[in-house]
């Protein structure tokens, strides 16, 4: 995500003018040593920028504006050094529309017993300063984050860390424009929603384009853009017989690069990092687009098959979010159950579409094989398993009143047995706590059978991103008991009825 780079998120220090000039040259010194120090030692996905100390209402309320107005500020991170009357906070933090974190630390990580005094006392006061400020936070309903630690523990690190790529996804999400080409599977309802509440909550945009659009991009595709693209896929997979210079499908091979490239550039053009499609409406494309669709999710866009715009702009959010760490994200499909007893298992799935981030070492396979749904040539796609460890199956529906983001805890197993004649992508897991709970809570809760399947986030990041965006987010996992699982549904609805706005 070359963008991180052009990213910031600004570190505010609060206090007060009753300490003094030197006391406050103090704080300011401190705080910038913690900026430089993180900065440099944290591995941050996006630096930190330091502001100037903020001592009054009129200060706060204009670097709360200003935050909302600068393009590539992505969020607030506060440190109460000293105690920062509440009061002074309202009018800022009322207007911030910035995601904001508070940084409850100071600046030693132990007390100097032997000559602590008053001086030192009146400066390090976070414990009492940060207090003040949760109060005020509390007070006026304000959703934000906090973390409680000393600043070079690499805990805290981490978790600063993944809140910023979570606030990097939300930034994301406020300027993504989704393209969905065709409309979304005729009599599906978990796949519609409502767009105009999406961008409202989101902030993203669904555009809507006939094929025929499409159709002229893949067609301007030149001919040393499609030896360029083919040489790429000789090099990065095992290509069938069937796919090589000489073989009987070497042509469906060269309609799916063409695809490719023209999806690409119809994209690139638009400023779109999202996608839908749908095998209902491929007038003018030769086969549906698997592998473009794979490729094309590993460089970072989103996608949902059948029109599902919610989980395209889900998925690149994920993929935001994960950017350069371990582990993938991939659209996906629970498709089909083994339930020998004891050893319950899901085959995750689709037609195609999977993403090869979250293969395991082998290099995926390159083939042709036929499709029985969409009434089109046979289409390429590469053939993988995923890799085995911790992953979550994440899906956001829309329930009339709100969003619900749902995810489930998993499990990924090694496949158990070869698959010969299944020539998709796919992932094989044991899901938390077991397959009789998650499956039955998943359906209470309304989960799509579309779902964004990663290992690059964590519940803790989901969590945040429900929270910022103003979402309900219910999490399906190891402690999950059904009785209590149904009355969280039930209360989630009593509070999104009556208290959030």
């Amino acid at each position: 995500m070359e963008f991180f780079k052009e990213l910031e998120v600004w570190f505010v220090v609060g206090s007060q003018h009753l300490y003094g000039k030197k006391t406050l040259a103090q704080v300011a010194e401190n705080a910038e040593r913690i900026v430089k120090g993180l900065n440099a030692e944290a591995n941050l996905p996006v630096k930190l920028v330091i502001k100037e100390t903020v001592t009054s209402q009129e200060g706060i309320l204009q670097l709360c504006r200003d935050a909302n107005y600068a393009k590539n500020c992505i969020g607030l991170v506060t440190w109460l050094h000293t105690f920062s009357p509440a009061k002074m906070w309202i009018n800022g933090l009322a207007v911030l529309e910035k995601p904001m974190m508070q940084l409850h630390t100071q600046f030693n990580s132990v007390v100097p017993w032997n000559s602590m005094d008053m001086d030192f006392m009146n400066l390090n006061q976070t414990a009492h300063g940060g207090r003040e400020f949760g109060f005020i936070g509390a007070r006026m309903r304000k959703q934000y984050h906090v973390v409680v630690g000393h600043w070079q523990d690499p805990s805290v690190a981490t978790q600063l860390g993944d809140w910023i790529r979570v606030a990097a996804a939300v930034h994301d999400s406020r300027n993504l424009k989704v393209a969905r080409f065709g409309d979304n599977m005729r009599e599906v309802a978990v796949t519609e929603g409502d767009k105009v509440a999406a961008q409202i909550r989101f902030g993203y945009a669904v555009h809507a384009y006939g094929l025929g659009d499409l159709v002229k991009s893949v067609e301007a595709v030149t001919q040393e853009e499609l030896d360029a693209l083919i040489t790429e896929y000789e090099s990065s997979y095992t290509l069938s017989d069937a796919v090589k210079n000489s073989g009987d499908k070497r042509s469906h091979l060269l309609d799916a690069a063409r695809i490719e490239l023209g999806i690409k550039h119809f994209l690139d053009k638009g400023g779109f990092h999202a996608f839908t499609t749908t095998f209902e409406n491929l007038y003018g494309l030769t086969q549906l687009p698997g592998l473009a669709v794979q490729r094309l999710m590993q460089q970072g866009y989103g996608f949902g098959a059948e029109g599902d715009w919610k989980t395209s702009a889900l998925l690149r959010a994920i993929k935001v979010m994960s950017a350069g760490q371990q582990g993938g994200a991939s659209f996906m499909e629970d498709y089909t159950y083994d339930f020998t007893p004891g050893n319950e298992l899901v085959i995750g799935a689709h037609m195609l579409e999977v993403c090869p981030s979250i293969a395991n070492d082998e290099k995926p396979l390159l083939d042709v094989q036929p499709l029985s749904i969409g009434k089109k040539a046979d289409p390429a796609r590469l053939v993988f398993s995923a890799r085995p460890g911790p992953a979550i199956n994440v899906t956001l529906i829309d329930m009339g009143n709100r969003f619900r983001l749902i995810a489930n805890d998993l499990e990924t197993v090694e496949q158990p047995k070869p698959l010969p004649a299944l020539p998709v992508a796919r992932a094989v897991w044991k899901a938390l706590p077991d397959l009789q709970t998650s499956a039955a809570a998943w359906i209470y809760a309304g989960g799509a059978h579309h779902a964004v399947y990663t290992q690059g986030v964590t519940q803790e990041q989901l969590r945040l991103f429900a929270e910022m965006t103003g979402i309900e987010y219910v999490q399906i996992g190891k402690r999950t008991e059904l009785g209590a699982f149904k009355n969280e549904l039930n209360w989630n609805e009593v509070f999104f009825n009556f208290c959030k706005q």
